[in-house]
């Protein structure tokens, strides 16, 4: 019983880290939109320049693009990740961030993976090791722009993630936020205050 509602617990913080709305004109939108749309620009201009060179669809030869080994497979594959990762920057939000995060992910178990199957017959992407750098690296920067401030230790107490986390102790920061914006409404005016007059010199 205690282990499947601290299971239970640990799916709700999860999904509440997930699903938290995310305001559209939210600074953290315009970094999860900036990682999508830098990523997707590169990727895609990756698959276009190796469609362009009318490679193999599974050739494993020498053919490069930017120092990357290619082939027609991994040229339609990095077209459609490119875009996806664009639609995602147009739409911006947790969309955007989740879409990174997954892509991030993906694009690093796909470094171990294929390289594990390099000089192997089923190298159907026709890695090289530089393919397998590139690919940790992308993926470690799609992770990293996905979950920006979404992890860290010490969260802001208006950052939306924080607040789906703690909804208590966010309730409880906006009614104390509220008091104090009406404690300084409250006061009066600098104009409506007694001047001082200055006393006399003493002599």
């Amino acid at each position: 019983m205690a282990a499947s509602h601290a299971l239970s617990h640990a799916f709700h913080r999860v999904n509440a880290e997930l699903e938290t709305h995310l305001p559209a004109g939210h600074p953290l939108s315009k970094v999860y939109r900036f990682g999508a749309g830098l990523m997707g620009v590169v990727l895609a201009a990756f698959g276009v320049l190796g469609l362009i060179d009318r490679v193999g669809f599974f050739s494993t030869g020498d053919t490069t693009i930017a120092g990357l080994s290619t082939n027609g497979a991994l040229s339609v594959l990095s077209v459609g990740v490119g875009g996806v990762l664009f639609l995602s920057a147009m739409r911006g939000g947790n969309f955007a961030s989740n879409v990174n995060v997954i892509l991030g992910l993906a694009f690093l178990l796909s470094g171990f993976v294929n390289l594990a199957l390099l000089e192997t017959d089923w190298n159907f992407l026709n890695f090289r090791i530089q393919n397998v750098v590139f690919s940790f690296v992308v993926g470690l920067l799609l992770t990293l722009f996905g979950m920006y401030g979404r992890v860290a230790g010490r969260l802001p107490h208006d950052n939306p993630y924080w607040q789906a986390r703690h909804p208590g102790e966010a309730d409880r920061a906006a009614r104390r936020r509220s008091l104090r914006q009406r404690r300084v409404e409250e006061l009066p005016p600098k104009s409506a205050l007694p001047r001082r007059r200055p006393g006399r010199p003493q002599q």
